[in-house]
């Protein structure tokens, strides 16, 4: 399939054109804001409503789980309703949830709020963006608007530590999502200005395959986000264990199976002449699934360095959530600076080679912090890795939402949005449970043997460690091992040398995650060919 070129129901002509992309990015900032407000502040919500740690991080999967399984029918019914009007109902939905979690007295009201509405209201908004930039903006403005649009999503991931530190440090957790609903407002009072451009020819849902596809991509980010509780293949101690193997294993499976069946259900149906809920032949368009590989490793590698630095920062270095945040700035300033200036500077730069130097540049971030690190190094090593970082993703964000896009119809963009969503979704998923797993993989080899080696360490401690930690080492602080070392009544020799220990293996297990993360961006630079060489629409311009 190939781009085709469309007339947009006032694309270009739209009054009010930076109100209209404000309110766009306002929506797909709040989308990204929930993701990692609460990274930092989890263990006093948890206090806060009377549960663990264990049931804040379900509820936080759960929404993962909800966003990953309806995109796609989120995508379905902007086609059916009207793109507006399905951003519109999203952003009311996404609003009640934020203000019943905002009111949350116990895990069972969170849930339904953050992890059941918010879901919803973001399954429904985040498609919708994708389509009505498409409807606003004429084609050879897109990668501007799509590059503002996906650079105000990261930046809400990289200051979602800062927002939420701040507000549980000085206010309460709640005004967080309270300041959501006021966001919402703002957002539902300024998109009367957004044009729409109703579909021609109302859609059919095909309801089989959106269960199936459901429950397929459920299975499998299920499975994702529950490696590093249960292991990859073999079951860590005291998890369960399904004929030997990890359950991860057998629900990745499943998962895959349904989504096999998926496919072959779409393509069954339309052999028959019906409408599928994904048109089978988009798999055989180059540029799109060159696009959606591109966002799959982009966010798979966003992700999981948003996992790793603010570890890095707030436990091996012991900083509060509002230095991490203030840390973490340096990556958005970048992100923001390529994001805008790559399309307003360059507008005709090729697509293949911006995301080949986003690419390149994010791999050269991930391998200076890679390198920086080590058990002296101080907050500062983060720096010049972060802005490299950012400005690989601002020059991603630059380009990718115009390639994915217009690689097909503009009728068939409310469609390739939930797609979108649904791969980074994934990406973002498989990131954060990657670098987590390698991390306390790597952490607890370190520890074990550091700790076997050391002849300060009694031969009875050295199995109790052997046997309590065969599961998984945490991932301590000082403070937080020296507290426990004390309650157990170690002495101060095997004490210290558990400190040395644990400072060690904290390093290791940070460098492996960074170092996996290297791998996947120059992974990614095998798939980049299928990129366009030059701008949608550069043929067409005067």
């Amino acid at each position: 399939m190939t781009a085709k070129a469309h007339p947009t129901p006032a694309a270009g002509e739209a009054k009010d054109a930076r109100l209209v992309l404000l309110t766009l990015a306002a929506g797909q900032f709040l989308m990204a804001l929930d993701s990692s407000v609460m990274n930092v502040s989890i263990a006093t919500v948890a206090e806060d409503i009377g549960t663990t740690v264990t049931g804040l991080q379900g509820a936080i999967t759960a929404y993962t789980l909800v966003m990953a399984m309806l995109m796609i029918s989120g995508g379905k019914v902007g086609a059916l309703v009207g793109r507006r009007r399905a951003f519109m109902i999203g952003c009311v939905v996404y609003g009640c949830g934020s203000l019943t979690t905002s009111l949350a007295p116990n895990l069972t009201v969170l849930l339904l709020g953050w992890s059941f509405l918010e879901g919803v209201g973001a399954a429904l908004i985040m498609p919708a963006i994708v389509a009505l930039v498409a409807s606003n903006f004429a084609v050879e403005r897109r990668p501007a608007a799509y590059g503002l649009v996906a650079a105000a999503g990261a930046v809400a991931i990289a200051l979602g530590p800062l927002i939420g530190g701040v507000a549980t440090t000085f206010f309460s957790w709640r005004w967080v999502f309270a300041g959501e609903v006021v966001v919402v407002l703002a957002i539902l009072l300024f998109g009367r200005r957004v044009a729409d451009a109703p579909p021609g020819v109302r859609p059919h849902i095909d309801v089989l395959g959106a269960i199936v596809s459901a429950l397929g991509i459920g299975l499998f980010v299920f499975a994702v986000l529950r490696t590093s509780e249960w292991g990859w293949f073999r079951p860590k101690a005291g998890a369960p264990a399904w004929f030997n193997l990890s359950p991860v294993v057998w629900l990745m499976m499943a998962g895959l199976l349904l989504i096999w069946l998926f496919f072959r259900w779409e393509r069954r149906l339309a052999a028959r002449g019906a409408e599928p809920l994904v048109d089978p032949d988009l798999g055989g368009n180059r540029q799109l699934t060159g696009g959606l590989t591109m966002f799959f490793f982009q966010y798979l590698v966003q992700m999981g360095v948003f996992f790793v630095v603010p570890l890095y920062l707030s436990v091996a270095l012991g900083l509060s959530a509002v230095k991490t945040g203030l840390l973490i700035l340096p990556l958005s300033v970048s992100l923001l600076a390529a994001a805008i200036g790559i399309p307003r500077f360059r507008p005709d730069a090729s697509p293949r080679r911006v995301v080949r130097t986003g690419i390149l540049l994010m791999f050269a971030g991930a391998v200076v912090l890679l390198a920086s690190l080590d058990e002296d190094s101080g907050a500062g090593v983060v720096t010049v890795p972060l802005l490299l970082i950012g400005l690989g993703m601002g020059a991603l964000a630059s380009q990718l939402g115009a390639v994915t896009v217009s690689a097909v119809p503009d009728e068939q963009s409310a469609e390739i949005g939930g797609i979108q969503n649904t791969v980074t979704n994934l990406g973002a998923s498989i990131g954060t449970a990657v670098a987590g797993s390698i991390l306390i993989t790597v952490l607890t080899s370190s520890f074990l043997t550091a700790i076997e080696q050391s002849p300060a360490v009694p031969a009875e401690v050295k199995s109790q460690a052997n046997v309590q930690l065969v599961g998984g080492a945490p991932f301590l602080s000082d403070a937080q091992l020296t507290e426990a070392l004390d309650e157990a009544g170690v002495e101060s020799g095997a004490a210290q040398a558990a400190l040395d220990a644990n400072a060690t293996a904290r390093i290791d297990g940070l460098r492996a995650s960074l170092g996996i993360l290297a791998l996947a961006a120059l992974l990614a630079l095998f798939f980049t060919q299928r990129i366009p060489a030059a701008q949608p629409g550069a043929a067409r311009r005067p």
